[in-house]
């Protein structure tokens, strides 16, 4: 992901690729390739040191866990930030650069960028203008399986020489090397002291649109109906409830809203709003139900949100001549180049993804606490009922690497 960042943002025109930092030197090979000159670092840390007065923006495209040390890093410098999703790994590291972000002025830009596509844009005024009447339930879902069982392999692995191993570790406990595949270069998403599960790799960008449309904020609870993760692993097939307050998009009282994951579906009573029998005249059948994506429920009509594709209004025959709106597609990258050069505005600054990330990742305090409801106040970043659970917002860094505000 980090290479395609580079390309759409360095596709502006506008910006001078200076430098990058990889612990995999390897991965550095195509870019060094594609933009000459630039100047190759494996510890991001001496690339803020040396570089700091030729730069003016920072990428962060790494596993979750060096999200929140690097960017609050990159910002304590005065520099802009694009950072890929989830924003942070930990509640309350996404709350300390949303406020830092906020307080100091700077630029900043999540990467979903399937926010700035026509389909999701097109999507939210949908909901927004009433097509769907006021919202009373949704359900969300992803079928990846970022989950995994039992403790790591046993051995002796032999270390690459291109490879940093200490330096992928960073804020996180030492442990031993284990061959390319168990965390280098995706597996780590699996692992609860690296990645997120597929909650945190999908929940961003699913949760996007509808958390766009209905003005959501913080959820007042979650709780999990799912599997527990063990000592080192997240669990497959998650059903995690949130408890929203209404907004003025919703009905009164507090909405339905169920994210599901792995070979979790929304049951049959919610599909069945997307399904037709008997299609309306001259129509094609309804589309096949999506690997990923959503069913909102309004009080009047049901909107099939697939992952990155447009929507479908059911009941179909009632939407047939209704007025869809015609949103052209933005360019995420470059409008986060424009913020920058101060000629535009970023669609999803910390203020806007930092609360997003924040709702999608209580799921993995919830998931700690399967069949138990945990009550959330945001406002003092706590669980207000069940207090051991208040362990899981934040992840202590290892001895020298501690990070300023974090």
């Amino acid at each position: 992901m980090a290479g395609f960042d580079i390309d759409m943002i360095c596709g502006s025109g506008k910006v001078d690729l200076v430098a990058v930092a990889d612990v995999d030197l390897t991965r550095t090979l195509e870019v060094v390739e594609k933009y000459p000159g630039v100047r190759v670092y494996q510890d991001w840390r001496e690339l803020l040191e040396k570089e700091h007065d030729h730069i003016d923006s920072v990428n962060v495209s790494t596993p979750d866990h060096m999200h929140a040390p690097i960017a609050m890093a990159a910002m304590q410098r005065g520099k802009h930030v694009y950072c890929q999703k989830p924003l942070a790994h930990d509640i309350y590291d996404v709350r300390q650069l949303t406020e830092y972000a906020r307080a100091h002025g700077l630029v900043t830009q999540m990467g979903i960028q399937i926010h700035s596509e026509s389909v999701y844009l097109e999507a939210v005024s949908l909901v927004r203008h009433g097509a769907l009447g006021k919202i009373k339930a949704v359900h969300l879902w992803s079928d990846k399986k970022w989950g995994d069982a039992g403790a790591p392999p046993a051995g002796d692995f032999r270390m690459p020489d291109h490879f940093d191993w200490d330096g992928w570790l960073g804020v996180s406990a030492e442990r031993p090397f284990i061959g390319e595949e168990y965390y280098h270069p995706g597996n780590w998403r699996r692992r609860l002291d690296f990645g997120t599960g597929t909650f945190g790799d999908m929940g961003c960008h699913i949760f996007d649109p509808v958390f766009k449309a209905l003005d959501l904020g913080a959820p007042i609870s979650v709780r999990s109906e799912g599997e527990p993760p063990d000592e080192w692993n997240w669990a497959n097939n998650a059903e995690i409830h949130y408890q929203f307050p209404s907004t003025d998009y919703t009905v009164e009282g507090s909405i339905e809203f169920v994210w599901y994951d792995g070979d979790q579906r929304p049951p049959a009573e919610v599909m069945a709003h997307v399904t037709e029998e008997n299609p309306p005249a001259g129509e094609r059948p309804p589309p096949a139900i999506p690997e990923q994506g959503s069913v909102i429920i309004g009080t009047d009509g049901t909107m099939l949100l697939p992952h990155y594709k447009p929507a479908t209004l059911f009941p179909r025959a009632h939407f047939k001549d209704y007025p869809r709106p015609r949103i052209k597609s933005g360019h995420h990258w470059i409008q986060y180049v424009d913020a920058c050069l101060g000629e535009d505005t970023t669609s999803t600054p910390f203020d806007y993804s930092g609360p997003l990330t924040e709702a999608v990742l209580l799921g993995s305090v919830a998931v700690r606490y399967p069949h138990q409801t945990l009550d959330w106040d945001a406002a003092g970043l706590q669980f207000t009922n069940e207090p051991t659970a208040n362990a899981f917002l934040r992840s202590p860094y290892r001895q020298g690497w501690e990070g300023a505000g974090l």
